[in-house]
This record gives structure tokens, sequence and C-alpha cells, in this order.
């Protein structure tokens, strides 16, 4: 009876006559030579000659997802946890296809990822064979760069082509694409020089190359006397913190800067844990569903420091009148932001650190006493700004802010697309960078369980959370089986809303309450979660749930908390598609001005 393991030892598959290697055995080298231990994938025709080999490669994990989605979410989750590359694998054709999501979600939010892809033999390209697309081309507007090995001795070389433009400048994903004749073909060994990406969490090599090698020192000095000078005249300054932040391991610059020149600080999704949720000078996220206080704030502001963010639209609201009086800096490793879709009144390319760093030099203390007791006065009048249900019902954010106190902030979160990620990032106080994750740009449902199990994946030691929506969760429940038979230990937390809450919010609101197709059919999740293996709960009243998050902490293995809350129930405040930042709906129903 097959294990589905391979137990045979290594064989001659991987080597020919004097020493040439297989393609797949050059892959396999490289990777491991690139500091790879782990990769997500689905196998399939066009990549089982890579298969075959990885049986010759123990120290080469490989986690068998269900869905080739997943596999490079999954990555992504990986790459957002260590600021390592992380790997997916996937064969050709469909396989290929299925991994476009997960790569573009790396792109909008600049992870890393390389995502392998086997095609079908070169001589068969461009006849329409069997599970053939053009991979590469589809890929181009999603990724970096797209890669194609047209011999086995191009795959060393094209794999450090991969990390080189996966780490340098803004982070991203890269394909690599392998015909089978290219895996299975014999090539001669290069000298593999490793890249020397250091302890998992660390910041790779190449990426502290690309900060020294940042603009020219006489220009970002002149940039940074300008700015430095801005914040000095500035009456209602706002630093605004990104994942870039984050990205350049710059948060202690940022807070440090922020507390010598007592700047009000807001973060973007992306940005949240960039400055403690508790800090005095911390007002929470900006933008669509962000605070009253943040969004406020940006739109009374004299000045507004963009730190490693992209000023998305659903940051800035209606760009022609994001922080009209204000001027805009905008400091970001990356030109093409600069301008994209805001206003940018002074660009300063470079990293975030050396640039926080530069301004802390050059920047006299300051006490903005006046600016900040009236960004509190806001803060305090608008600190529960919620829509209360009024009928016992549990609701999302008295769910997690339960289990905030439950995991005492030393938990990472994983949180998926719709309203639980927006109340996630009201409510759970996120303390500590690169202790919250979610997909933003591209706004994929789907993503937590997946991308959750990356996270965990390279960080086994931490207690790693789920938040996600019941539409979410049936998109990667089939993921159960392999978090059990992979050994991967997710605390699952579903906020049951019987509906996908987000379209039905806007239904309400602006599509005169027709809930056309967004109420949601479901099974019992927490038999669902039985049937693979792991441990399922209900949940459904206020005294239930203390309990219920304990016996979930407590429980081994994969464990899936299905929390019934309020079905009607609406993320507040909100600035609508096409207002400016200062015209925010909120719980009294009102709009600020």
């Amino acid at each position: 009876m097959a294990t589905g393991t391979l137990d045979r030892p290594a064989d001659s598959a991987s080597q020919g006559a004097a020493g040439t290697r297989t393609g797949a055995a050059l892959l396999c080298d490289a990777l491991k030579a690139h500091g790879v231990t782990v990769m997500f994938g689905y196998p399939g025709g066009a990549a089982l000659p890579l298969y075959r080999e990885l049986a010759n490669h123990p120290d080469l994990r490989h986690v068998l997802v269900r869905h080739e989605e997943n596999a490079a979410l999954a990555a992504d989750g990986y790459a957002r946890a260590t600021g390592f590359p992380g790997v997916c694998v996937a064969t050709s054709g469909p396989g290929a296809t299925n991994l476009l999501t997960g790569i573009a979600t790396a792109m909008m939010d600049s992870v890393p990822i390389l995502a392998v892809t086997g095609q079908v033999a070169t001589s068969a390209i461009g006849t329409q064979a069997f599970q053939e697309v053009d991979i590469v081309g589809m890929a181009r507007p999603v990724v970096k760069a797209a890669l194609q090995a047209r011999t086995p001795e191009e795959v060393p070389a094209l794999v450090a082509e991969a990390f080189r433009v996966m780490l340098d400048g803004r982070p991203g994903p890269v394909l690599l694409d392998l015909p089978k004749d290219v895996l299975m073909g014999l090539g001669e060994p290069a000298q593999l020089a490793p890249v020397a990406p250091g302890a998992i969490g660390a910041r790779p090599a190449s990426l502290a190359a690309a900060r020294a090698a940042s603009p020219r020192a006489a220009d970002l000095d002149a940039r940074l006397d300008h700015v430095a000078a801005l914040i000095g005249r500035a009456e209602r300054p706002v630093l605004a913190a990104g994942r870039g932040v984050i990205l350049a391991d710059a948060w202690d610059a940022l807070r440090d800067l922020a507390e010598h020149a007592d700047l009000p600080t807001v973060t973007t999704l992306l940005g949240l844990g960039a400055i403690p949720e508790s800090h005095d000078l911390a007002f929470g996220m900006a933008g669509m569903h962000g605070t009253v206080a943040a969004n406020l704030a940006l739109h009374h502001a004299d000045l507004v420091i963009g730190v490693g963010m992209r000023f998305d639209d659903r940051w800035v609201g209606r760009a022609a009148d994001f922080a009209p009086g204000a001027t805009v800096v905008h400091i970001d490793v990356d030109p093409a932001a600069f301008g994209r879709t805001v206003r940018c009144d002074y660009p300063v390319l470079g990293d975030a650190a050396t640039v926080l760093d530069g301004l802390l030099a050059r920047v006299a203390p300051h006490n903005r006493s006046v600016w900040l007791a009236r960004l509190r006065a806001w803060q305090d009048e608008h600190v529960a700004c919620l829509d209360p249900s009024g009928d016992g019902v549990l609701e999302s954010s008295e769910v997690l802010r339960a289990l905030e106190a439950a995991t005492g902030g030393t938990a990472t979160f994983v949180a998926d697309v719709g309203q639980h990620q927006m109340f996630a990032a009201l409510h759970l106080g996120i303390e500590t960078p690169g202790t919250f994750f979610t997909s933003g740009g591209l706004g994929t449902m789907g993503y937590a369980v997946p991308a959750a199990m990356g996270v965990k994946v390279a960080h086994p030691e931490r207690e790693v959370w789920v938040v996600v929506g019941d539409g979410g969760f049936q998109m990667s429940a089939p993921e159960l089986t392999t978090l059990l038979h992979a050994g991967i230990e997710l605390k699952i937390l579903i906020l049951n809303n019987s509906c996908l809450g987000m379209v039905r919010q806007w239904q309400e609101l602006f599509y005169d309450n027709v809930y056309s197709h967004s109420m949601l059919p479901q099974p019992s999740f927490a038999r669902l979660a039985e049937t693979h293996g792991c441990a399922g709960r209900t949940v459904e009243r206020h005294e239930e749930l203390a309990e219920a998050l304990a016996w979930a902490r407590e429980t081994p293995g994969p464990v899936v908390l299905d929390v019934c809350v309020v079905v009607e129930e609406t993320v507040l405040p909100m600035v609508p598609a096409g207002a400016a930042n200062g015209e925010l709906i909120c719980a009294e129903g009102r709009v600020m001005s």
C-alpha cells in the first residue's frame, strides 16, 4: 500500500556521465545554495522530474498543499514572516495559472516569492500541447521578472538572477519557468556562490547592500535638510508609516523620530505594528476604515510625511482633496511610487531606515501639545465608533478584543479579506512589527489560512491565529488536511456572519439594501474541521467566548473556532468611495468634516 512518500534511496537519476547533473538536480542545488529550506507545492506532469529529484533532497522540505493558489499564498506568508523569499512550485498549464492570484498578491504588497513552474518540453512550446500555457507572458504584469530556462546549464544562473531581482529595491515575486526537457536534461554544474541570507528573520544581505547603494549621499543630505526644515516649521504635521518601514527594520527609528519631534503617527493597513498602537503618539490606521483621529489628522494637516507606503486609493480617499492644506513628503525606495495616486510635493528616494535616521539627526525637539490635544479629542470622542446590534448577539469587535486579551499580546495574527479584516485592524491592538499579516493591495479572499501556514512553518515557536470570515474560509478549507498531515498547528477563528459581510455592507449603504447573492449558505464548520481530523467548536453566546478561546489555545494541533456574529454588522468608521478623508460615516450616522 502506498504511503505517500518515496522511500527509495538517491540514485543515478540526478547525475549523468562525467559528473553532469539533471536540470532538476541543478535547481535543487541552486535553491539550497541560496538558503532555501522549504517550499510549498503541488505536483503534476511537467513538474514530475523535479518531484522525483526532491526525493534525493531531504533537507528541502516540501509542504503539499491542496490547491496551487494556496502554495503561492503560503510562500507569501513565509516571506512576510522572514524577509526571505518564499518558494512555491506547480506544474504547467492550470497548475501554473492557479499560482497567478498568489503571485499578484505578493506583487501588490512587495513580498519576495519565487514561483517555479513546470512547462512542456521546449520542442512543444507554441504547439498548444497538453497543459501548455504561456505562463511567462501571463505572469509578466504581476512579477518583477519572468524567466524561462532553455537548457539545464542555465538553471543555476537563473536562480541567482531571480534572487537578485526579488530582493533588489522594492521586493517582489519572480517566476521561473522550467520546461520538462530542461528538468530532465543533463548539464555541467556551475560553481554556486551562496547569497548568505543569514538566519531566518535577518535582513537579506542584498537588501543591506541596496541600502548602502542608496542615492548619492550629497543629494540625500540636501533632501533630508529640506524635510527637517519642513518639520521644524509645521504646526500640524503627521507621520505616516507603511509596510516599507517594517521591511527596512526601521520601526525603532520611526518611533524615535516621532518622540523626538512630537509627531502624531498613523499607519496603513500593512504598516500596523510599525509603532505600538498603545503609544501616546499613535492614532491608528488611516483610510477607508481607518480611525476618525487618523483620517481627520490627515485632512487637517499642514505636513504629511509618508514613509514606505504607496498612498493607495483606499488610504487617500478622494485624491484631489487629500490633505488639502498640507505639503506631502513621500519617502520610498521605489521611484515609480511618487505621484502615482496623489500629488507628491517632495519625493525622497531612499531606504526608510537611512532616511529616518538622517531626519532624527537633523530635527530639533518639538512640543506640539495644541495639535496633539486636538487629535486626542477626536480620538476620545470616537474611541468606540461601532454599530452595536443591541440584540445580545456577539459582535466582531467584542470577539477580537477577547482574542487580544486571551493571547496577551504574544500571538501573530493573519487576517483574511473582508469586514473581519477591518475589524481586526481596528481592534486587535497590534503592538509589535511582524505580528499582523494580511493581503492589502490585491484584497485576496482565501488568503489567511495558507498564508498563516507559511508563517507557522517559518516560525513554529509562535502562536499563530487565523482571523477569517465564513466566505474566505470556504475558499481555503481543504488546507485543513494539509495542516493536520504536515503538523502545522494553526488556530483558526471564523467570524461567521452567514454572508459576504463587506459585500452586504456595500449593498446596504449604496445599493438600496438589496442583498443580491451575498447571503452565504454554509456547512457546520466545527463538523467540517472534525472530518479533516482537526478539532472544531461553535460559539454562539457571550458567556461561551472566553472559555472557548482558552480551549482553542490549549488544544494540540489545528483548531477551528466558529464564532457566530451579527449578520447586519457594519464596519465603521467609513470613508465612502469618492469621499475625502474628512468625510466619514460614523456610528451616529453623521458625516464628519
